[in-house]
């Protein structure tokens, strides 16, 4: 679908849509497993998006991109991209991916790390931060996934039952949607802390 966004949108001359087809399309590609194309394609329609003067969604696509970069261990890329997102947050006030943000830094922060407990800047904070914002714009989603990250932390860190006990609640608010990737890996993290 982004590739058909960007072609249809770039005869057009609609170059603010042509840059999201473009972005989105290259995050596709990702998903596909086509990591360096993929990539290569979210920053040049990210790029292209910032041309146009657009601000909004700015924080959204950095973390997609972040994403992308720590999941192919280009954590120190993905970090720095996450750093303009919040900077773009600070400054547009555009905070509804802000727990999102937050989340990804930490999980960042601990890969770059090869899995070993954070030193310095924490992941810990990291994750309670996103807990925080989460909770105050009472995004749900987003506090799921976060409260799955610190667990996962708490986890390795032999907290077990600390961690069961921060994401049993969040995951009981949930009365369907069971189906879904989050809800079911809060599920079987549920299991596993039991």
């Amino acid at each position: 679908m982004g590739e058909a966004v960007h072609t249809f949108a770039a005869a057009q001359e609609f170059p603010l849509f042509a840059a999201l087809g473009m972005l989105l399309h290259g995050w596709a590609r990702t998903k596909l497993g086509q990591w360096e194309a993929g990539l290569a394609q979210m920053a040049q329609g990210l790029e292209a998006w910032q041309r146009t003067g657009a601000r909004l969604y700015e924080p959204y696509f950095l973390a997609l991109l972040a994403a992308a970069h720590g999941h192919v261990g280009q954590s120190a890329a993905g970090l720095r991209l996450l750093a303009e997102a919040l900077a773009a947050v600070a400054h547009t006030c555009e905070r509804w991916w802000e727990a999102e943000l937050y989340r990804l830094k930490g999980e960042l922060l601990m890969a770059q790390r090869g899995g070993e407990l954070p030193q310095g800047e924490d992941a810990d904070a990291c994750f309670h931060q996103a807990l925080i914002v989460a909770r105050h714009q009472q995004a749900k989603s987003l506090e799921l996934r976060a409260a799955m990250s610190l667990a996962r932390l708490w986890q390795q860190q032999g907290k077990r039952a600390e961690a069961h006990e921060l994401l049993a609640p969040v995951y009981g608010w949930f009365t369907e949607g069971f189906d879904t990737a989050d809800l079911q890996e809060a599920k079987a993290l549920l299991d596993a802390l039991a």
